[in-house]
Parts: structure tokens; C-alpha cells; sequence
């Protein structure tokens, strides 16, 4: 059923299921001819609240096990259909044509989970917090079968309610929205109207999501997941300070997962699997600072985005990140044995909660010691969508010296387009009691960080303006700074209107500032001006051009490539760079990229193609390249200008057998490290949460080695784990 009121506001009700559904796409049984269905849609993309050009039907059921989403979506060119991805949780899902839920069951109008599937019957989803917070690593128990028809391809979903965290049993309240993408056109239609300056995080946008009654849920016993994983390993390194070949090892753990209450949950690990079945992509950095990598193992994923902290930007931005769990069983690339450890997360009434222990242990033959971390996370929703918090992070080395975060944050909503945030927060090391004067106002303004950001952005226009401070002895010990010991004000602008008609879609004209300077003396450290026009294209592609002016002031030399130093000093430089993105509707598509410009008294060429391939819709094939051509002055006066070149190709082939069953292969070349690496990874989901892998990879040094790289390290890995639902 659907109804709307007077003000806009949607109503859906859901269907309870007199006979079982076969969840198989077909839309088949006898019920789908008496419910009516939903048919109600509007345009996101291309023209705002426009009707659909292509007729869609929803319908809503459910019985005391699953809630049901069905669709069956008509075209009027089946021949175009963009269908090419099987992978679960691949980003490329989104790229063909797919049909998007998203679900707020404890209807805050903040927050909730996402599901997605293609005309293939792919898998995705995501764990999403105070609308911005989007956790594309977690994974829970769904399934979903499609059907391509000869005018088009429906699907069926089933989503058990052990799947999702709702207040009570009995009649629910929930936010919902369904959102599906004719990719050919680019165009994106939604029950609930979106606003086009929502952009690609439309499904995040709980606050305008239509309000889903009818469902009833029975009274179910509280599951108890109980997840064992077991892996045996074969592993080489020959560079090492004690080399050694086809060293067989073995291990196994568990996690155990409660819910305390239906919003409430309380995980337990023992000897937590370190995800060495997954991958991290190389990437190129030219710069002085580090990068950042997410956080692959599952014990650490739901709930992920409540322990986010005063609008960090987890793509590795410049605002610090507090609590990044990754420091948690690694240190140096290491991995250092997670003895057991416990953690809380979910809601209580207006409260948001996540509170972490972990012990890890001694690491035999290092100087790593084991150490207890400890989180503990608190918000509170004020407002209609707004929320206040605190968080407090704790490190202690065994028989070592304690480290201590804490802080308190404010996300402030303001209708759909304005939103206030900030944070201060403080780090404290025992360390430094024995030779600070810890409450001695300098030092205290050296041990904090703080930011406050205000951004205005609707569709036609933006502005964002932020200020951010990170002291020289802030150092939140469970943390990730990708820089230190400076003070940023930002400030950007955008003007991006859409043509009545033409080519053009939407312009995107942007311009802003960067200005950095140290934290304690107030020198200039970075500046950077950008112009940047962007351009979308009626046909889904997408070129783009900036320039840029900057000026770096180095306080000592770094190398940008090993044995290539930069001596300290100031140097002021400017580049241009271009850009085509070629639309998925193609066969192969992705993006070509170039730049060429000044970089430290020299000069920097780039050229770069990331894309995808499709051999079949089974079968593809994603290249990437990556150039530099780098030029730098002579160190000594009157030598011959430094030239060098770095460059990062990788190719990954993948096949898929179904969605819950694929394999693929990874080769990956870094010049800067001369490093040539390689994976194969076969995964089948066995029975739904339960999965068994296996994975061969190896690492080479293309400067040793007589007629192929000589080999650095070398595994290989059989993983099975077993989910055990009681």
C-alpha cells in the first residue's frame, strides 16, 4: 500500500504472507496478482522530482522469519541493460543497473543499513551512521535472486530479522526507501523523492525516507552467533633478518555475538582473525604524509561508524582519526596475536554506545609488547537529526606507559542542506608527565586538537568553510594522523548548473583555498589554490580539468622515492590535470587521467587509466596504470638534474561462478619498491555468513633475480569459517 499526505509525507504498508515465498526472481505466486503493488516514482537525476520514464512495480511482505522487497522493473530498451558484476560488496554493483533499499528500523531518521543487487543477483551492503557514515565493509545474512526478462528483470529480496536491529517485537516502525538505477539512461527514480543535491549518497538520506508500517516481528529469542574460523598457512620470507622457506603454520578463533537487547549487541573474540585473506591496493604517494587503509576484519566492523568522532574523514583527509582499530593486532606492518578481547555497541533510547577491551600479546624474538586498549563512545540525539558525544581511548603497554585520549563532538543538521560540525579532543601520555608541565597553558594547547566545519550545499551552489588544529604532541595512541603539528583553514565554493538542454547534464565550476601552518611558531607550511570545472554528460561520462598553485615549506628533507631526497627549504609550483571518465554502459570503461606541471624546483608529468573491462558478465577484467615522470634539480651545484620515473600497474582478472562463489587474480607492480606482487584468491560463500577461501600470494624484488624477479615472500592460505546461529 501506499499513501501521502497533504505535506508530502509517504506511508507504505507492508503485506503479511499467507503462503511461503520461493525466493527464486520469477515474481511467480498467487499474491503478487492480489497485493497491489507500488508504482509510485520520482526522479533524483536527471530532472528533480520528475516522473519515472520507465515503469516500476515494489511490493512489501512478510512472515514471522524474513521481511520480503520484490521488484520488477520494465524497460523499454532490455537490450541495454548494464549487467556485468557477480562480486559480493563490489563497488561496481552500483555501476550497472541495480536496485537499492535502504532501511531505518529503529526509525531515528539517522542512520540504518543498505542493501543492493543488480540484474545478476550481486550482493552489497552497508552499515550507515548519521547519514554520512557509511561502512561498506560490513556484511550480514541476506539473500536475493533476479531474473532478466525480455522487457526488462525483477528481483526478490529476504532479509531475516536476526538481520536487523529494531527497538521491540510486534508492530514496527520503520524509514525505508528504494531506490533503482536505468543505467543507460542515468537515470535514478526513488519511492521517497530525493533531493538532486544529495548526489551519490542519495540512499543515506534517512531523514526524508517514506515511513513502513504493517510489518509485525513474533517475539523471537535473542540469536547467539557463534562464528569459529580455522586457517593453515604456508609461508616464505626471504628477506627478513632470518630468512626460512615453506614454514607450515595453524591456527583457529571464534567470535561470539549476543544481543543484549534488539538494539544492543555485545561481541566476544578469541584469537581474532587477522583477514589475511584480504588485500590492500597499492597506491602511489608523492608526498610526505601517510596513507591509510581500512579496517578488514569482521570482528571490528559492525557498528564501525558509531566510534567515528567529530566528522573524520576516513578515506585518510587531513582531521585525525581517534579510534582507528587498525592500530588494534598491528604494529609496523606486524601482526602482534590478539589474545581475546569484548565489545558493546548498539543504541539505548536516545544514546548511541560502544564500548571496546582488547588484550593482545608479547610478540617472542621483538621489542613488541603486548597492550590492553580500551574505547568507550557515547552520543546522544538532540534535535530532529542532530547528535552530541564524547569518546575516551586508553593504551597500555604490558609493564609499559599508559597513552589517553579523550574529547567530545557535536554533527548538527539544519534542514537538508546546512551542517555544523566540530570536535576538541586531547591526548595524554604518561610519558610526558616526567617532563612536561602538563596543565601549563602552551601545553595544554599542544597536547589538543580541535576543528569546527560549516557547510552549505545544495544543488546549484556550495560553500564549506573549516578550521583544524592538531597540536605537536597530539598523539591519540589507538589513532591515525596522516599529519602533525599544524593549524588548516579551508575555504571552498561551487557553482554547478544543469542545462535546460544540450550534451551537458551539469556543470561543476569549484574553486578553493588551503592554508597550513605550524601549530606552534605559525610559519606557513602548505598553501594551495584550486580551480577545478567538471562536467556530466547526458550519456553518463564525465570530464574534468584543475589547476592548481602551491607552495610547500619543508623543515627537513624527505624523499619523495627511496634515494631521492628533497632538501628542506620553500618551493612554490603549480599543475594542470585532466580527466575523462567513460560510463559503465560501456564495455570498457573507467577513467583516463593526466597532468603536467612544477613539483620542488622541478617538474612532474602524469598519466593514469583506471577502468574495467567486461569480457562477459561473468568474466573481467580491471587495469590500472599509473606514470610519473619526475624531474628534480641537482643536490650539489652545477651536477645534472635528477630524472626518474615511478610508476604502480596492476591487473586484477576475475571470474564468477555465481554470487556466492568467485576467483580472482591480482598483479600488482610498484617501481618505488621494485616490488612485483601476486594473489589469487578463490572465495564460496557455503551456506549464507559461512565462508572458505583460498589464497596464494607472493611478493618479488624485480632488482635480484636472473630471468624473473627474485622471490621476497610467498603464502598460501586455506581459511574456513562456520557461522552457527542458535
Amino acid at each position: 500500500m501506499f499513501a501521502k499526505d497533504d505535506r508530502g509525507r509517504i506511508t507504505l504498508r507492508a503485506t503479511r504472507l499467507q503462503s511461503a515465498l520461493e525466493l527464486d526472481g520469477d515474481l511467480d505466486e498467487p499474491f503478487y496478482a492480489s497485493v497491489t503493488p507500488i508504482d509510485h516514482f520520482v526522479q533524483q537525476e536527471p530532472d528533480e522530482g520528475a516522473a519515472t520514464t520507465e515503469k516500476t512495480l515494489v511490493w512489501l511482505f512478510y512472515d514471522d522469519q524474513h521481511f520480503y522487497v520484490s521488484v520488477r522493473s520494465y524497460d523499454t530498451e532490455p537490450g541495454r541493460l548494464v549487467a556485468n558484476e557477480l562480486r559480493r560488496d563490489n563497488f561496481n554493483t552500483y555501476q550497472n543497473d541495480n536496485i537499492s533499499i535502504s532501511i531505518d528500523p529503529l526509525y531515528t531518521r539517522r542512520g540504518g543499513v543498505f542493501f543492493q543487487t543488480n540484474a545478476l543477483g550481486a550482493q552489497r551492503d552497508q552499515e550507515v551512521q548519521d547519514e554520512r557514515s557509511n561502512n561498506q565493509d560490513w556484511n550480514t545474512i541476506w539473500s536475493t535472486r533476479s531474473r532478466i526478462l525480455a522487457d526488462g528483470w525483477s528481483m526478490e529480496f529476504a532479509i531475516p530479522y536476526a538481520s536487523l536491529r529494531f527497538r521491540n517485537s510486534g508492530a514496527q516502525v520503520w524509514g525505508f526507501n528504494l531506490r533503482r538505477l536505468i543505467r543507460w539512461k542515468n537515470e535514478h527514480v526513488s519511492i521517497a523523492p530525493i533531493p538532486a543535491s544529495a548526489g551519490t549518497r542519495a540512499m543515506y538520506k534517512f531523514d526524508i525516507m517514506a515511513t513502513l508500517v504493517g510489518v509485525e516481528v513474533p517475539s523471537l529469542r535473542r540469536p547467539i552467533d557463534v562464528k569459529p574460523y580455522a586457517i593453515a598457512a604456508s609461508t616464505t620470507n626471504l628477506s627478513g633478518p632470518t630468512p626460512f622457506r615453506n614454514d607450515a603454520t595453524a591456527d583457529a578463533g571464534v567470535d561470539v555475538k549476543y544481543s543484549l537487547t534488539n538494539s544492543l549487541v555485545a561481541d566476544f573474540t578469541y584469537r581474532t582473525d587477522f583477514a589475511q585473506v584480504e588485500e590492500d591496493q597499492q597506491q602511489v604517494n608523492l608526498t610526505r604524509f601517510s596513507l591509510f587503509f581500512p579496517e578488514k576484519r569482521e570482528f571490528f566492523l559492525e557498528g564501525q561508524g558509531l566510534f567515528s568522532f567529530g566528522g573524520e574523514q576516513r578515506g585518510g583527509g587531513l582531521t585525525p582519526v581517534v579510534f582507528y582499530s587498525r592500530r588494534i593486532g598491528l604494529d609496523g606492518g606486524r601482526e602482534v596475536p590478539i589474545l581475546a578481547g569484548g565489545r558493546v555497541a548498539g543504541r539505548v533510547g536516545k544514546f548511541a554506545v560502544g564500548l571496546l577491551n582488547i588484550q593482545t600479546d608479547d610478540v617472542d624474538d621483538t621489542e613488541i609488547a603486548g597492550n590492553n586498549f580500551s574505547v568507550i563512545r557515547v552520543r546522544r540525539d538532540v534535535l530532529r537529526r542532530s547528535n552530541v558525544g564524547m569518546i575516551l581511548t586508553h593504551r597500555r603497554p604490558n609493564g609499559g606507559l599508559a597513552n589517553t585520549a579523550f574529547g567530545a563532538d557535536g554533527n548538527f543538521w539544519f534542514g537538508n542542506d546546512l551542517t555544523v560540525t566540530g570536535y576538541y579532543t586531547q591526548s595524554h601520555s604518561e610519558r610526558d608527565e616526567r617532563s612536561l608541565a602538563l596543565f601549563a597553558p602552551a601545553t595544554v594547547h599542544q597536547r589538543a586538537s580541535y576543528r569546527g566545519e560549516v557547510e552549505y550545499a545544495p544543488d546549484r551552489y556550495g560553500v564549506r568553510y573549516e578550521h583544524l588544529l592538531v597540536g605537536s604532541r597530539f598523539d591519540p595512541q589507538i589513532g591515525f594522523l596522516r599529519r602533525s603539528a599544524f593549524r588548516r583553514n579551508y575555504a571552498g565554493g561551487r557553482f554547478s548548473p544543469r542545462p535546460a538542454s544540450g550534451p551537458i547534464r551539469r556543470h561543476a565550476l569549484e574553486a578553493e583555498l588551503d592554508y597550513i601552518t605550524g601549530s606552534d611558531d605559525g610559519v606557513l607550511e602548505t598553501r594551495e589554490a584550486v580551480v577545478s570545472y567538471r562536467a556530466e554528460l547526458r550519456g553518463n561520462d564525465q570530464v574534468g580539468i584543475d589547476y592548481s598553485r602551491n607552495y610547500e615549506f619543508l623543515r627537513g628533507p624527505f624523499n619523495v622515492v627511496p634515494g631521492q631526497p628533497i632538501p628542506e627549504g620553500a618551493y612554490s609550483f603549480g599543475d594542470v590535470r585532466a580527466s575523462y571518465v567513460l560510463g559503465t554502459q560501456r564495455r570498457v570503461s573507467g577513467t583516463i587521467s593526466g597532468g603536467t606541471g612544477s613539483f620542488y624546483g622541478g617538474t612532474n608529468t602524469e598519466a593514469g587509466y583506471r577502468g574495467y573491462v567486461e569480457l562477459s558478465h561473468r568474466f573481467n577484467l580491471e587495469p590500472g596504470i599509473t606514470v610519473n615522470w619526475i624531474s628534480l634539480p641537482s643536490l650539489t651545484a652545477g651536477g645534472a638534474e635528477r630524472s626518474f620515473t615511478t610508476s604502480v600497474l596492476s591487473t586484477r582478472a576475475s571470474y564468477m561462478f555465481s554470487p556466492q562463489m568467485a576467483v580472482s587474480a591480482l598483479v600488482q607492480y610498484n617501481s618505488t619498491g621494485s616490488s612485483l606482487g601476486s594473489s589469487v584468491r578463490f572465495r564460496w560463500e557455503y551456506r549464507p555468513g559461512s565462508d572458505f577461501f583460498v589464497v596464494y600470494s607472493d611478493g618479488r624484488d624485480t632488482r635480484i633475480g636472473d630471468r624473473f624477479p627474485g622471490l621476497q615472500n610467498r603464502t598460501f592460505v586455506v581459511k574456513a569459517t562456520r557461522l552457527f546461529r542458535f
